[in-house]
């Protein structure tokens, strides 16, 4: 039986985000910010009983995102046709970025 990525909340997914970036010495204020900037919300709280599928299928990424480029697991993020799973992976690459010191003004394509 294979993992359900999109089942999973965004309330599980958020404390493996922030281990990964303070493993790399970066804050959680820092990671709020970089995902309040993706998501357009401010109270991250408000969406961790939410799964990653509700989440993402909303289409409530902010328009920069489509900005978004590189690699994320070996995927191309602006090869992913599918729109949740390019939510996920837009936000798995700035959490990445973060985690390798890229400054938050450049991380939000500001």
């Amino acid at each position: 039986m294979a993992f359900d990525l999109t089942a999973m909340s965004f309330g599980e997914l958020y404390p493996l985000y922030l281990a990964k970036v303070q493993r790399k010495g970066r804050s959680e204020a820092e990671l709020r910010e970089v995902l309040s900037w993706l998501l357009g919300q401010e109270d991250l709280e408000a969406l961790h009983t939410q799964s990653l599928g509700q989440l993402f299928s909303q289409g409530s990424l902010r328009p920069e995102a489509k900005l978004i480029r590189g690699t994320v697991c070996g995927v191309r993020v602006e090869e992913i046709s599918d729109p949740v799973m390019w939510g996920i992976r837009c936000a798995d690459k700035l959490v990445d970025e973060l985690a390798k010191g890229k400054p938050l003004a450049a991380i939000k394509r500001s």
